[in-house]
């Protein structure tokens, strides 16, 4: 019989043995006093229980399993890269796919200007607008309103009017915020669709500025006595929790504790959870946890509402309202957890289309494990195999996104690039370039291109020359060359 220090590694394993704490001298001499007095039969069971084992897994069958470990491995072509964040106790290891990289800016344009629907979706805090809550202090006034909060600027409203007024897109703010904080900054966009409350409210694009908004909800209105009943749960860990509050929107309840000790605070939300958890069974809620790096909070809200739910709400009832045919182009940006489910969402329909655009041509590399497979399969009737679609996060981090840029001036440059494709295509509509010539089938009709002349319209009358023009005679150099318009910038490059 053997008697084993707890300490040792073979106590896993061996089970039949006496396992003791070395270091308690009075554990020893109860474990030689149950070894010598222990009857015939548990030691005879607790000696074939170890002896079955030992015998079974030799040296050489663990030998063996090594080796045939050591040689199914092989190097991973997809290997992560590790970036340090943080300073002193703060300090993180943050690991990323090898094919996450910056957005190109030219590809997104190219992809936009080539495409004749196109859907962006723009988180509003933190993407578009800098995020008033990185500070827990502002956070607190906000939610109890001694503070207002940060507001678009001319630049990014500018913006958005220009993308907007282009028939073939349709942009969407999808936020966290509620209904009334989103009307009130952006509802002098015309045709632009807003989606508070992560999505649990829609207002579709309307000609219609200012005032209220049409909204609708993303799921029906079930019974809310739910809230009342979480509220007085949350009212407790408030009272014994300094530093907590609670935050109430029209769709959810949050319990915040990012201002409380870090330690106290999750270890009393995990309790919470777990408390709700238990009460809120019955209803149809999902409760939510954010540990410290998201905020630290746990929030109540209705089952199956999120950002990723909403974009696909929004792309298969686009054609309702828009009537511009199969998605062509998407672009979807986020900041932080909460947009994590859209961009995973517009992923994976990208993801989609490509593989019915190619076939069974060349095998795609796998998704990441860090992506939630959601079935988008019901998209497919409303996108087109033609679609390339952009994700993005705003900062480098660990995210689902194919690609980040680095903060929300980034941003604004992105769509201020994009409103100059536009613009572009407005000022030289009619007129094609040599890009656009080679773009073009051969099969297409002459018929359509509209011939640019250098030196003015000819017009030629149906007699032929009978009537030739009148020519007009500049008086100098610079008369004749002012009316001639260089053009300096290159066709490829789209941004200046």
């Amino acid at each position: 019989l053997c008697i084993l220090s707890e300490f040792s590694s073979c106590t896993r394993v061996m089970r039949g043995a006496l396992h003791v704490n070395p270091w308690k001298i009075s554990e020893i001499a109860t474990a030689f006093y149950q070894a010598l007095t222990m009857s015939e039969d548990e030691r005879m069971r607790r000696v074939s229980i170890a002896s079955e084992f030992v015998t079974r897994v030799t040296t050489q069958r663990w030998a063996l399993a090594v080796m045939l470990d050591l040689k199914g491995v092989q190097k991973n072509e997809e290997a992560g890269r590790y970036a340090g964040a943080g300073l002193g106790l703060g300090f993180r290891l943050l690991g990323m796919d090898s094919g996450f990289d910056p957005l190109d800016a030219n590809s997104v344009a190219r992809a936009y200007r080539n495409a004749k629907s196109r859907l962006i979706l723009l988180d509003y805090g933190g993407t578009i607008l800098a995020n008033d809550n990185l500070d827990g202090l502002q956070r607190f006034q906000f939610v109890k309103k001694s503070r207002s909060p940060s507001v678009p600027q001319s630049r990014l409203i500018s913006a958005l009017k220009e993308l907007c007024s282009d028939v073939r897109n349709s942009v969407f703010v999808v936020s966290g915020k509620e209904r009334h904080s989103l009307t009130k900054t952006l509802c002098h966009v015309p045709n632009l669709g807003l989606a508070a409350e992560h999505g649990m409210f829609v207002s579709w694009p309307t000609s219609k500025v200012g005032g209220k908004r049409r909204w609708e909800t993303l799921v029906p209105n079930q019974d809310q006595s739910w809230r009342s009943i979480a509220i007085t749960i949350m009212e407790v860990y408030t009272s014994r929790t300094h530093g907590s509050y609670i935050e109430e929107t029209e769709m959810k309840v949050l319990w915040q504790y990012r201002d409380a000790d870090p330690e106290f605070g999750y270890l009393q939300s995990r309790e919470l959870e777990d408390h709700l958890s238990n009460v809120l069974r019955g209803f149809a809620v999902d409760i939510l946890h954010g540990g410290v790096e998201e905020g630290g909070y746990v929030e109540v809200r209705p089952k199956g509402v999120n950002k990723g739910v909403v974009s696909m709400h929004i792309i298969k009832n686009l054609e309702k309202f828009a009537n511009k045919g199969r998605l062509e182009f998407a672009l979807a940006i986020g900041d932080d957890h909460c947009d994590e489910p859209m961009l995973s969402v517009m992923r994976q329909i990208g993801r989609r289309a490509y593989e019915a655009q190619i076939g069974k041509k060349e095998p795609l590399a796998p998704l990441p494990a860090t992506i939630a497979q959601v079935d988008v399969s019901s998209c497919d009737d409303h996108v087109s195999t033609r679609l390339q679609c952009f994700t993005s996060t705003v900062g480098k981090k660990p995210s689902v996104a194919g690609n980040y840029v680095n903060d929300v001036d980034d941003v604004h440059e992105l769509l201020e690039s994009l409103v100059k494709v536009t613009t572009r295509e407005t000022v030289h509509s009619g007129f094609y370039s040599v890009v656009d010539l080679k773009s073009m089938s051969e099969t297409a009709p002459r018929a359509t291109l509209k011939p640019v002349l250098s030196m003015g319209e000819l017009h030629i009358s149906q007699d032929g020359f009978n009537n030739p023009p009148i020519a007009k005679v500049s008086n100098n150099l610079n008369e004749f060359l002012g009316t001639i318009e260089h053009d300096e910038e290159d066709e490829e490059d789209i941004f200046f």
